[in-house]
């Protein structure tokens, strides 16, 4: 299970996405904005240099040319920005509290547009992940290794607030890579196929379900079953054992697929898990695994993306690279349903 706020491998840290919060920036910024970013740099270099003569030679432009710009800023503002003391221009107490503001305004904007002429994937770049399950990331470290042989300089973060709406959150922009098993129909979503999966029951090994060659609906009867809250989004319930008219027992909504296993080991209840998370505990005799019906119960993982996202190489790549895993045997899929 990946713990998101510490390290994993090849110094790479899977910390929480946090929205960036600009200072100049309200929850509903105001869109009246009535200067330009050529009237805050006149500004400080005037503030800077004490007269229209020295910032024009700062800025490479012309005195009568920055004075037109300064007079057009306080037209704007409706109030003086500057007073004449002899040969000194001295801010006036709005033109102080403006600077502040410009200096902010325009450090924020070079270190963004820094940011962004580097996500080229040599200098740097992020890739924002998350899939539909909490502690199925055991493939990525690997993953990670191969990528930044190519990549060195690209980060690869997860959201797991994303883990539960991973869709909104990709339609959102917090996301660049979703990974789901069920996509919805949407034209704003790029598809990507990279793997299958099985899903197969989960019993205890003297289960009396563990004799037979596979599971039908009927076999469940009466059984108590163990599945990821909400029970409306089951594939268990929803799409095998209801529509079959067969009830269970009980149904046990546990959030998290470790003491899911444990609980289908102490013979509590059967489980629909993926069978790669359960192989290891088949393997030591704690569990045992059937198919559902003759031909078993697959599906089809995607990787998701916007389709009118701006084209990025280390992106596409990172895309195709995730269906390595299942060639290797190490893809995971969702692990529970």
């Amino acid at each position: 299970m990946i713990v998101t706020h510490h390290r994993i491998v090849c110094g790479i840290t899977l910390r929480r996405i946090r929205q960036a919060h600009y200072p100049l920036l309200a929850d509903k910024p105001n869109m009246n904005v009535k200067l330009e970013i050529r009237h805050l740099r006149l500004l400080g270099a005037i503030a800077d240099e004490g007269s229209v003569t020295g910032a024009a030679k700062r800025l490479h432009t012309t005195q009568s040319a920055l004075s037109h710009q300064l007079r057009d800023a306080e037209e704007r503002l409706e109030t003086r920005l500057f007073l004449r003391l002899g040969k000194k221009m001295v801010l006036t107490p709005a033109g102080d509290h403006l600077l502040a503001a410009a200096r902010k305004a325009l450090e924020e904007l070079g270190r963004a547009e820094e940011k962004v002429c580097n996500f080229n994937g040599e200098s740097g770049g992020v890739i924002r992940l998350a899939t539909e399950c909490y502690t199925c990331y055991h493939w990525l470290p690997a993953l990670l290794k191969r990528f930044h042989k190519k990549f060195a300089r690209v980060e690869v973060l997860i959201d797991p607030d994303a883990t539960r709406h991973p869709v909104e959150a990709l339609l959102g922009g917090k996301l660049d890579v979703a990974i789901l098993s069920c996509p919805p129909r949407d034209r704003n979503l790029k598809l990507t196929p990279i793997c299958e999966d099985e899903l197969v029951l989960t019993m205890a090994p003297d289960h009396r379900l563990a004799d037979k060659d596979f599971v039908r609906p009927r076999d469940l009867e009466g059984e108590t079953v163990i599945i990821y809250p909400p029970r409306s989004e089951s594939t268990l319930l929803q799409k095998y054992m209801l529509p079959a008219g067969v009830q269970p027992k009980d149904v046990l909504e546990i959030p998290l697929t470790e003491a899911m296993i444990e609980m289908v080991a102490s013979s509590l209840g059967v489980a629909l898990l993926a069978r790669w998370a359960a192989a290891p505990h088949v393997k030591t005799g704690r569990l045992a695994v059937r198919s559902l019906n003759a031909k078993g119960l697959r599906r089809t993982w995607y990787a998701a993306t916007l389709r009118n996202q701006p084209s990025s190489q280390y992106l596409e790549i990172f895309v195709a690279m995730l269906g390595e895993p299942c060639v290797m045997g190490l893809w995971p899929g969702r692990g529970v349903s």
